[in-house]
């Protein structure tokens, strides 16, 4: 009922900026917690960022914490995640997550790849 789908990755110099995007459409009337996980090669999928719909009460990975920021904007129904001085250990396909009334929706991903 809900689709998200991921924008804005791509190769990026060490120390390099992205920002990535996340647009959600279909049946959205209850959109609670969303955010930003990650799935490096080999990796299991790991937290990256989270927010509640408003834009409140952020959290981060202490990993990505002071170089990332999760953001919204709701006339869009869209999420952001800037990305600051990235490194290779950054190098993953990024995923948007959405909750809505206890259901889990998940966009596609895309590639982020931070390398020389």
């Amino acid at each position: 009922q809900v689709q998200l789908v991921e924008s804005g990755g791509g190769l990026v110099q060490p120390g390099g900026s992205l920002r990535l995007s996340c647009a959600a459409s279909g049946s959205i009337f209850a959109l609670n917690v969303m955010g930003w996980y990650r799935q490096a090669p080999g990796k299991q999928r790991e937290l990256v960022a989270t927010m509640l719909s408003d834009g409140s009460t952020t959290n981060y990975a202490d990993s990505v914490k002071g170089r990332f920021t999760i953001s919204r904007d709701s006339a869009k129904r869209t999420v952001y995640l800037q990305m600051n001085s990235l490194g290779p250990e950054d190098t993953a396909v990024y995923y948007c997550r959405a909750r809505q009334l206890g259901v889990e929706y998940w966009g596609q991903g895309t590639q982020v790849t931070v390398s020389s």
